[in-house]
C-alpha cells in the first residue's frame, strides 16, 4: 500500500508538471485572442450563454460562470481528493510529517493578507486581501519540475504538501469570507446531501456513480442555489468518499494467485473466444481487483488528466484575455497591484520560510535530508506563483471591472517573477552544493 500511495504522488508531479505547460498554452493563447483585432469575438466567447436542464428546471449562465462555478467545483474535488489521500497515508499522516508544510502554508497565507492590507485598508479595494494568498500548484510544481533532478525528490513532496493545504484555506477562505446573501434552506439541503454520502461511505458504498451522482445533483445544486460558492461542494464531497480497500493486499494476492491456477486449468476452447468459466474466472479478477483499489484514488487518478489538461486550462483561457491598454506604470502603482505584487513575491517568501524556520528552531519539524534552507527559499519563492487560485479569488472579490483588470494584470506578472526568482535560486543552491563537494574532495 505504501509503495501504492508513493506511485500515486509521484504519478500526480509528472501530470501537474505537463498540466502548467497546457495552462501556459492556454494563457498565451487568450492574451494572444484579447490583444487581436478579434478582441470582440473574445468576449462574445466568454459570455456565450450556456442552458442545460430538464423539463421545467433549467439552468442558463454565461461559459465563464459555467467555468468558474461549474468545472472549477471537480478541480477542487480534486483537490479534496489529494487532502484526504495525503492525511490518511502520505505527507500529512502524522504531526511530525504534516507540521512543516501546513506551518509554511499557514505563514505564506497570513503574511501575504496582512501586506495586502497594508496597501488598502480602509479602501473599496481592501476586499481584495484573499488575492495574494493562494499557491498554483500545476505552475509551481511545473516550474520546480524544470530543474528536474537538479533538486532533492522530498522538496517537491514538500511543495506538493504545502499546496494542498494552500488550496484548503483559500476554501474556507472563500467560503466564510467571500459569501454573501446565503440560502440557509438550501444550506440545510446541501448538508443533508453531504450526510447522505457519509452514511453511504460508512455502509460500505464504494460505486463512484452514486457519490458522482449525489454530488452534482444534490450537493453542488444545493450549494449553487445556497449562495454559497458552489466549489466547496467539491471539497465536501471528496472527503466522503472512501479511503479504505475492501480487501487487504495480502488476501488480493492470495485470491489472484488462487484465480490464475484456476484459469490455467480451465477447459479452453478453439478459437479467439474463451469459455463461460474462463470469463467468470476473469469477471472475478475484475471485482478482487476492485476491491484492491480505494474509490479515493481511482477516482482521483482518473480526474488528474481531466482536471490537469481540461478544466485548469479551460480557466486560464476564460479568465486570462485581459485586454493591455492603459499606463502600465501607474496601473502597477495602483493599491491593489501593489498589494498582490509584495503579498505574492514578499509575503510569501518570508511567510513560508519563516514559519518554517520558527518551526524547526522550536524543534517541531525537521528539514528532511538533503534539503537546505536556499531550497526552501527557492521553493517559497516559486510559491509565489498565484496564478489559478488568485484569478479565482479576484473574481470573487471585485465587481468593478477596473479592480478586476489590474489585478489580473498584476497576478499574471508577479507569478511570472516569482517563476523566475525562484527557479533562480534553486539553481545557485545547486552551483553552492557542487563547489562545497569540489572542496571536499580536494
Amino acid at each position: 500500500m505504501i509503495t501504492r500511495l508513493n506511485n500515486s504522488l509521484n504519478n500526480l508531479v509528472n501530470n501537474q508538471s505537463a498540466s502548467g505547460i497546457a495552462i501556459f498554452l492556454a494563457v498565451l493563447a487568450a492574451m494572444i485572442w484579447a490583444n487581436s483585432p478579434f478582441q470582440e469575438s473574445y468576449q462574445d466567447f466568454i459570455h456565450t450563454e450556456i442552458s442545460i436542464g430538464v423539463g421545467s428546471f433549467f439552468l442558463s449562465e454565461t461559459l465563464l460562470l459555467w467555468v468558474n462555478d461549474g468545472l472549477m467545483a471537480i478541480f477542487f474535488l480534486q483537490v479534496g481528493l489529494e487532502l484526504k489521500r495525503e492525511i490518511i497515508g502520505g505527507k500529512l499522516s502524522s504531526f511530525r510529517k504534516a507540521i512543516l508544510p501546513i506551518g509554511a502554508a499557514v505563514g505564506g497565507m497570513l503574511v501575504p493578507a496582512l501586506i495586502y492590507l497594508i496597501f488598502n485598508l480602509n479602501s473599496p479595494t481592501e476586499h481584495g486581501w484573499g488575492i495574494p494568498m493562494a499557491t498554483d500548484i500545476a505552475f509551481a510544481i511545473g516550474v520546480l519540475s524544470l530543474l528536474g533532478n537538479r533538486v532533492p525528490a522530498g522538496l517537491k513532496v514538500f511543495l506538493v504538501a504545502l499546496a494542498i493545504v494552500d488550496d484548503l484555506g483559500a476554501v474556507i477562505v472563500i467560503a466564510v469570507f467571500y459569501t454573501a446573501g446565503i440560502s440557509y434552506m438550501d444550506l440545510l439541503h446541501g448538508i443533508l446531501f453531504v450526510m447522505v454520502l457519509i452514511i453511504a461511505n460508512s455502509v460500505g458504498v464504494r460505486k463512484a456513480w452514486f457519490y458522482a451522482l449525489v454530488g452534482i445533483g444534490g450537493v453542488w445544486l444545493a450549494f449553487f442555489f445556497s449562495g454559497v460558492h458552489p466549489t466547496i461542494a467539491g471539497i465536501l464531497t471528496a472527503f466522503t468518499i472512501p479511503g479504505k480497500v475492501k480487501i487487504k493486499e495480502v488476501d488480493y494476492l492470495k485470491n489472484l494467485q488462487k484465480l490464475h491456477l484456476k484459469f490455467l486449468e480451465s477447459k479452453a476452447i478453439k478459437g479467439n473466444f474463451i469459455s463461460e468459466e474462463q470469463l467468470g474466472i476473469l469477471e472475478e479478477i475484475k471485482q478482487k481487483s476492485d476491491d484492491a483499489e480505494t474509490p479515493l484514488q481511482k477516482i482521483e487518478h482518473h480526474l488528474a488528466p481531466v482536471v490537469g489538461f481540461f478544466i485548469l486550462p479551460i480557466f486560464a483561457l476564460v479568465n486570462t484575455g485581459i485586454h493591455i491598454h492603459g499606463d502600465i506604470v501607474e496601473i502597477l502603482s495602483h493599491p491593489v497591484s501593489l498589494g498582490i505584487t509584495f503579498g505574492l513575491l514578499v509575503g510569501k517568501f518570508t511567510g513560508i520560510l519563516g514559519a518554517s524556520w520558527l518551526l524547526v528552531k522550536l524543534k517541531l519539524a525537521e528539514l528532511q535530508q538533503g534539503i537546505s534552507w536556499t531550497h526552501i527559499s527557492g521553493v517559497a519563492m516559486i510559491a509565489g506563483i498565484g496564478f489559478t487560485m488568485s484569478l479565482f479569488v479576484t473574481e470573487l472579490a471585485f465587481q468593478n471591472e477596473e479592480y478586476t483588470f489590474i489585478a489580473k494584470l498584476t497576478i499574471l506578472f508577479a507569478s511570472v517573477l516569482a517563476g523566475v526568482i525562484g527557479v533562480s535560486i534553486l539553481r545557485q543552491s545547486r552551483k553552492v552544493a557542487i563547489i562545497k563537494k569540489q572542496k571536499v574532495i580536494n
